[in-house]
């Protein structure tokens, strides 16, 4: 068992590495005017490969009857990963270097606090994500309130994938032009709502739609709050800016599945899932009030400009 513990702890710490890495090098890579297209092609592809994956890595382990052709495969396409990433040519221009040091580790943090629209964009989805995490318990919908048993419970966990996939498709052909702020917002509270109703849901179907649902609007603020985080970042501070931005995703993903457990824990199943979507609808509301400039966030625009936030009196601050 060490030596898988051992491999798994290896494969987190390259991702947090890789991460931060690829959405700051991102703008480097197309031009500004597309970069919105790019984030929202890029959340297409990550959530194609999310249904596919496991299905073709299934199809793989019936065919050679072993999981050690599914392991080769896999390790071919992250060779044939690092064989492309050394095909790019990148032009950062020249970039800060900086000792390593306490500041410079929290600098991030430090850029993310003082811009509040960054820091409301991605605490909006921790917290959103962190009490809506109703995927947690599908185990237990599928065995003992569905009663729809492995199969079906294979059937719930790719309709969240399938409905981001189908969004970030959409999105990718008709691009967010205005109020991408207020849009979010919309979106996360509807990710409340369908979080409520997949909670209360006794119908296999009214429950595939509710989770369809739920990944269509996640994806939505995902795009939103990607597309955000890098053009409102200068070059320099992108990497830990994203860095922060995973952290943040991360903490959301694991601690909501830790909450679910919890709370299904206390109260059963069904209030967890019904209490984590309200809880969703209230962040809402009351990230609505913290965080105006967020709200009234108009067009998201290339790095060489800035979102617009559209001011009550009629005029426009520039963030």
């Amino acid at each position: 068992m060490l030596p898988i513990f051992a491999v798994l702890l290896l494969i987190g710490v390259t991702r947090a590495f890789s991460g931060p890495v690829s959405q700051a090098l991102v703008p480097q890579l197309v031009p500004q005017e597309h970069f919105g297209n790019a984030v929202t092609w890029g959340a297409s592809i990550f959530q194609v490969a999310t249904v596919v994956g496991p299905a073709l890595g299934g199809l793989i382990y019936g065919w050679a009857h072993g999981a050690h052709s599914v392991y080769a495969t896999a390790a071919c396409m992250y060779f044939s990963a690092f064989l492309f990433i050394l095909m790019m040519q990148v032009r950062t221009g020249r970039m800060e270097t900086k000792d390593v040091s306490l500041d410079t580790l929290l600098a991030g943090f430090h850029y993310v606090w003082q811009k509040k629209i960054i820091l409301g964009s991605i605490s909006l989805d921790l917290f959103a994500v962190l009490l809506g995490g109703a995927v947690a318990l599908l185990p237990v919908y599928a065995q003992d309130i569905l009663h729809i048993g492995p199969r079906g419970l294979g059937l719930l966990r790719s309709m969240p994938a399938a409905g981001a996939a189908l969004m970030a498709v959409t999105l990718a052909y008709r691009p967010l032009r205005r109020r991408s702020g207020l849009l979010m917002f919309v979106a996360i509270a509807i990710f409340g709502i369908a979080t409520i109703i997949f909670g209360v849901s006794h119908s296999v179907t009214v429950s595939l739609i509710a989770l369809f649902t739920i990944g269509a609007s996640d994806m939505i603020s995902v795009v939103i709050r990607s597309t955000l985080v890098q053009i409102a970042t200068p070059p320099a501070m992108r990497g830990r800016v994203s860095a922060v931005n995973l952290l943040f995703i991360g903490a959301s993903n694991e601690f909501g599945q830790f909450e679910s457990g919890i709370t299904a824990q206390w109260f059963g199943a069904v209030p967890a899932v019904v209490l984590g979507g309200a809880g969703t609808l209230a962040i809402v509301g009351l990230w609505s009030w913290l965080f105006p400039e967020l709200r009234q966030m108009d067009r998201l625009l290339p790095a060489s400009e800035t979102p617009v936030i559209t001011e009550p009196a009629g005029q426009q601050e520039l963030v």
